[in-house]
């Protein structure tokens, strides 16, 4: 899968379009809290792109914004398709590194094709076999795709998308895209209707 994949600064571009579409929906919306007006507050992340994705890591800023009403100021976060929550390698990365790892059966082959530590990507694995099983993400990825083996996900996710490997993990990480922030309840309605 790794030697289909093209995540350079193209794919990367793509998604920075992505986040900051969703960027000024959400800033459209208002406060949560109080209804004020959210003004950007982006910041610097240092992402690893590692072997699959090293164009990844140019793409540093995480588009946030932050209420512009006296008292409140509070952060919202939109969701997005280049980081993965708080993890510090692109979701990209993630995704793809775990697909490997499912692949390979020894934890020590996996660093070479995608320069992700194994003790790292067999953290995400059970990520993905662990507390990834009860969002409401997987509920919604396995009404639209039947067939989803619970047991080999991501990889069972990743093989029932269409197109291309660039365009099935662009795909998967627009599915994820919710669980990237705990600030924005509900997401996922910012990213309908996103191609």
């Amino acid at each position: 899968m790794v030697d289909d994949l093209d995540l350079g600064c193209e794919f990367f571009g793509l998604l920075v379009g992505v986040d900051e579409s969703v960027t000024e929906q959400v800033a459209a919306a208002g406060c949560l809290v109080c209804g004020g007006p959210l003004h950007r507050s982006d910041y610097d992340r240092k992402p690893r792109g590692a072997l699959i994705a090293p164009a990844g890591e140019a793409f540093v800023r995480r588009f946030s914004l932050c209420c512009g009403r006296e008292g409140c100021r509070k952060r919202a976060t939109p969701p997005s398709l280049r980081f993965l929550g708080r993890r510090v390698y692109l979701g990209a990365v993630v995704v793809v590194a775990s697909v490997v790892a499912l692949t390979l059966r020894a934890a020590g082959e996996l660093r070479r094709p995608t320069g992700v530590p194994a003790r790292t990507t067999r953290r995400w694995l059970g990520w993905w076999q662990g507390s990834f099983l009860k969002t409401v993400e997987l509920i919604t990825i396995r009404a639209r795709l039947v067939g989803v083996e619970v047991g080999r996900v991501p990889a069972s996710i990743v093989g029932r998308l269409e197109g291309r490997p660039t365009e099935q993990v662009r795909t998967m990480l627009k599915l994820l895209a919710p669980l990237s922030t705990g600030s924005v309840p509900d997401g996922a309605r910012f990213l309908r209707g996103i191609a």
